[in-house]
């Protein structure tokens, strides 16, 4: 478990100190949040086809991250089956959630990690297959909360290739935008990060993060780093990257789960062969003060 020490980053959280960002009801992107966030980017290791299992290594992490001060723990793409497409497709029923109409998980596997997010009162973020309720499967994050409500708050836009086209529909919106704490969580998958408009909607739409559970398989990580510095470079918003480790042998995944400040500097990465869980302060000192001179999303111009 490690906290990552960000010489780059101002310390102090207060705001009075730092460039003034203008109050324009026309900009509601650029309002900040009022104090820190802690989170927890937890890079885990996944049983294939075993949620019961996965919700409860996942459930030990959060108690772990809380008991650091994380108040939001994000987990890997997938996370609770496992990205092993193989086992999905031929044991559905072993690796799915159902979703009613309104998006809400009810599901006694998941009892485990529900229960440490009331327990601890904190919102866990974990990658899940889930079937609608009109029949479709997306690959979706569902959220924890301290309520004990399990709810499925983003579906992935963008899948990779036919090996997911095959299994899942894709999600229809790019900018899904989740608060806690004041903060406004821009949420992707993976192959999302690829695309720079889909960042820049989530920072449109507010999020002073993008956050990123992932399933970048080993030896393609060096593309997520680039990616996500760019992400958060362009929008001046922090980016999680949430890498797993481990996975069917032939499709193995080696972590280098990632934490990038607003200015694109990497300010926490963690190792690539074992779980890990990657803590970081969120500071709204430190947009104000990237957002002081990188203004992209200020002078943002759509149209001619």
């Amino acid at each position: 478990m490690s906290l990552p020490d960000d010489p780059h980053l101002p310390d102090d959280p207060h705001l009075t100190d730092l460039p003034h960002l203008p109050d324009d009801p026309h900009l509601p992107h650029l309002a900040l949040p009022s104090s820190p966030l802690r989170v927890a980017a937890a890079q885990a290791t996944a049983v294939p086809g075993d949620i019961a299992a996965n919700a409860r290594g996942a459930a030990a992490l959060t108690a772990r991250a809380a008991g650091e001060g994380a108040r939001v723990v994000v987990l890997p793409e997938l996370h609770l089956c496992g990205y092993d497409l193989t086992t999905l497709a031929t044991h559905p029923d072993r690796c799915e959630v159902s979703a009613d109409e309104r998006g809400t998980v009810a599901d006694p596997r998941l009892d485990a990690l529900a229960g440490a997010a009331v327990s601890h009162g904190v919102t866990v973020l974990a990658g899940a297959p889930v079937r609608r309720a009109d029949g479709t499967r997306t690959n979706s994050v569902v959220a924890f909360d301290p309520t004990g409500t399990v709810t499925v708050v983003y579906d992935k836009r963008h899948l990779w290739h036919a090996d997911e086209r095959g299994l899942f529909t894709s999600g229809g919106r790019d900018a899904v935008v989740l608060a806690v704490g004041g903060w406004r969580l821009g949420l992707g998958i993976c192959y999302d990060i690829s695309f720079p408009e889909h960042g820049r909607a989530a920072a449109l739409a507010g999020a002073h993060v993008y956050v990123c559970p992932s399933a970048f398989a080993a030896g393609n990580e060096h593309r997520a780093e680039i990616y996500l510095a760019a992400r958060a470079l362009e929008n001046t918003v922090y980016a999680l990257f949430v890498n797993p480790v481990g996975g069917p042998p032939h499709r193995l995944c080696g972590g280098r789960t990632a934490v990038h400040g607003p200015d694109g500097r990497a300010i926490g990465r963690a190792g690539t062969s074992r779980e890990e869980i990657l803590l970081a302060d969120l500071r709204p000192g430190a947009l104000a003060e990237v957002r002081g001179f990188l203004r992209m999303l200020e002078e943002h111009r759509t149209g001619t």
